[in-house]
């Protein structure tokens, strides 16, 4: 499973691309900040063996709590119906950001709401810093959602719900949209203590990289 997250203002702003129709839509010149309705978050999450995608869009803050929420409401709604053997999961991601490998909160969440919740085994390997573009979910999901809505104003979350819900290519890519408002506000902290209740075991090939979270006894 490949994760990645990609912002975009939602407003009456120009979008690249192209799209067929009568006249050209109206929008605004420039795409400054305090123009928009908000900032939309994607965060994707892509099956390679299965070629479907989940996309959990955010209006608030790239966290790393947001993150997992993610991940969570995937395997709530789609993973635990579809792979009801799993006892693990391998999560491939970017190094940086909210799912950082030097986040504190990102490992504390991936152990309370996978690990603890779910009785899930979880395996995180980063890429290393500057090649998220190896990322399958780059080529096989994301760039098909920006070739789907290319030239068409997001102005709205609805619309950029609609568009992602609606991708799909002759390969068979499906994917499925959750709309998440609000929470998630930044600055959460993690203790000494916390990081220290954690059943992570970091491996030995690029150990900051590459970790396992297990399960709590109850």
């Amino acid at each position: 499973m490949w994760i990645q997250k990609k912002k975009e203002l939602v407003g009456n702003f120009r979008n690249a691309g192209r799209a067929w129709c009568r006249k050209a839509e109206a929008v605004l010149v420039h795409d400054w900040p305090q123009d928009a309705v908000g900032q939309a978050i994607p965060y994707g999450i892509y099956e390679l063996t299965t070629n479907r995608g989940h996309v959990c869009i955010g209006d608030c803050f790239d966290t790393p709590r947001f993150a997992v929420e993610a991940i969570s409401n995937w395997w709530e709604a789609e993973g635990r119906r579809r792979f009801p053997k799993t006892e693990r999961l391998l999560v491939l991601a970017d190094a940086g950001g909210s799912n950082s490998c030097r986040s504190r909160v990102w490992k504390v969440q991936l152990q309370e709401q996978l690990c603890d919740a779910c009785g899930l085994e979880v395996t995180v390997c980063h890429y290393p810093a500057g090649c998220s573009k190896w990322n399958p979910i780059e080529h096989r999901l994301f760039s098909h959602i920006s070739t789907n809505w290319a030239g068409v104003p997001l102005r709205s979350f609805d619309t950029i719900s609609r568009y992602i819900a609606g991708t799909t290519t002759a390969n068979g890519l499906q994917v499925t949209v959750s709309l998440k408002r609000g929470g998630n506000e930044s600055g959460e902290r993690v203790s000494d203590n916390d990081m220290r209740r954690l059943r992570l075991a970091s491996h030995t090939v690029c150990p900051a990289w590459n970790y396992t979270l297990s399960p709590r006894p109850a």
